[in-house]
């Protein structure tokens, strides 16, 4: 029988951003696409975000024409836990064998300098468990810092969204630091995809990154792949 794993989502509580008018938030099928790989495994999953309650939904990314948006978007037990999410100072990481984290641009901006969620990372993985992010939630791994004071991230392979990515949708000027020069900054081995928006993700033991939101459901797969293969 296979063992019962449970999963952290992480997801941003910020809207804003610095000149545009239209607000940002969770980009949703980074959320729905992860959880619809693990919802064939019945894995047990809370969401979690910096301030607690609710989600805020980036409106560009609901789209209705993708089916698995809407399925766990009107899907009452997921979208309560959205509006509902955990204050990660509340979450017990002994809970979890795997953490992801979600993007949307505003995780650039309450992701990289949380204490909390650093903690929440190293305990999870040191123990064992799988560590997850895609796009701009790769951002929560730049400052996770090991027992042994080492970074996460330090000569692993990782991928996140491009400075490519970042341009064509126009928003490299609103970020606070564009993310793949900060993952180079921070001696990640650092690759991506060709043809930008394509899937991509990177494995390096028990650290899954996806490059861009077409990812998340890959990275689900692959996280998958690795718990239940181990």
């Amino acid at each position: 029988m296979d063992p019962i794993y449970r999963a952290l989502i992480v997801c941003t509580n910020h809207t804003d951003y610095p000149t545009k008018s239209h607000k940002t938030g969770l980009w949703l099928s980074e959320a729905t696409h992860f959880y619809d790989e693990l919802s064939g495994r019945n894995l047990p999953y809370d969401i979690a975000s910096p301030t607690g309650g609710t989600v805020p939904i980036d409106e560009k990314s609901i789209d209705r024409r993708d089916t698995i948006n809407e399925k766990w978007y009107h899907d009452p037990t997921f979208r309560t836990k959205l509006e509902n999410s955990l204050l990660v100072d509340d979450v017990n990481p002994a809970n979890y064998q795997i953490i992801y984290f979600t993007g949307g641009h505003g995780t650039m901006w309450d992701f990289p300098n949380n204490l909390v969620l650093q903690m929440l990372t190293r305990q999870i993985y040191e123990k064992g468990g799988m560590v997850a992010a895609v796009c701009h939630g790769v951002s929560a791994l730049l400052n996770v810092t090991l027992s042994d004071g080492s970074l996460l991230i330090d000569n692993r392979q990782v991928t996140g969204f491009s400075n490519m990515e970042e341009k064509l949708v126009r928003l490299d000027e609103e970020v606070p630091f564009l993310l793949e020069d900060a993952l180079r900054q921070k001696n990640a081995l650092y690759s991506k995809s060709l043809i930008p928006f394509l899937p991509y993700i990177e494995v390096d033991e028990r650290l899954v990154t996806g490059q861009n939101p077409l990812s998340a459901r890959k990275v689900g797969r692959k996280v998958l792949e690795e718990m239940y293969e181990k």
